[in-house]
C-alpha cells in the first residue's frame, strides 16, 4: 500500500479526534520539538514539517520564530483542513504531499522535521531518498517517533544518505526517540 492509499483510511478514522487528543496529550513533546527546531534553524530558514497533521508544531514554531518559512506536508486533506483553520499565521503553508515524492526542489529545506508519523511511512527507502534530496547541504533532519515501533529500515536508509545519523531517547523514560542527521 502506498502512502497515498493509506491517507483516506486515516482520514475516515481520525482527523478531528487526533487533533483534540494531540493538543491535550502531546504538549510536552511539542514543546521539546519546538525548542530543538528553533535551535537548529538559522534566521529565515525554510522548515518542512512532514506529516504535520493538525499543524500544532507549526503554530508553536510560528509563535516563537516568525522569521521562519514554515510549510506543513501531509497526506490527509482533512488534517490539512484542520491545520489551515487553526493556523497561527497566514504565512504558514500547507500541502497534500507524500514523503516518498516530496513536491520540493532539490536542496530547498534548511530543516526537515517529522513528529510521530515516520512509523506510517510504508516506503522508508524512498522517504529517505526524498528527504536527502530536499534537505540542503548542512541542513538538519529531526524525526521523532515512538521508541517501540520498528524504524530499522528507515534508520538504515537514512544512514546510507546522511553522515552521522543518530538514534536516541529524549530521556531515559521517554516513549519517544529521535532520529537526527547533522
Amino acid at each position: 500500500m502506498s502512502d497515498q492509499q493509506a491517507a483516506p483510511r486515516f482520514d475516515r478514522r481520525a482527523s478531528a479526534a487526533y487533533d483534540r487528543r494531540a493538543r491535550r496529550m502531546l504538549g510536552g513533546l511539542y514543546r521539546r520539538v519546538t525548542s530543538e527546531v528553533t535551535a537548529a534553524a538559522s534566521v529565515g530558514a525554510t522548515v518542512l514539517d512532514i506529516g504535520t497533521g493538525p499543524g500544532e508544531l507549526l503554530n508553536r514554531l510560528a509563535a516563537r520564530r516568525p522569521d521562519l518559512a514554515l510549510t506543513g506536508l501531509d497526506l490527509s486533506p482533512e488534517m490539512l483542513a484542520i491545520a489551515r483553520r487553526s493556523a497561527a499565521s497566514p504565512s504558514i503553508g500547507f500541502e497534500v504531499a507524500d514523503v516518498a515524492a516530496l513536491p520540493r526542489p532539490d536542496d530547498s529545506a534548511d530543516v526537515i522535521v517529522s513528529t510521530l508519523s515516520a512509523h506510517e511511512w510504508p516506503q522508508p527507502e524512498r522517504a529517505a531518498a526524498e528527504l536527502a534530496r530536499v534537505l540542503r547541504p548542512g541542513g538538519r533532519l529531526l524525526i521523532y517517533d515512538f521508541r517501540f515501533v520498528r524504524l530499522g529500515p528507515l534508520t538504515d536508509a537514512l544512514a546510507q544518505r546522511f553522515a552521522g545519523v543518530r538514534r536516541d531517547a529524549l530521556h531515559p523514560l521517554s516513549l519517544v526517540m529521535r532520529l537526527s542527521a547533522p
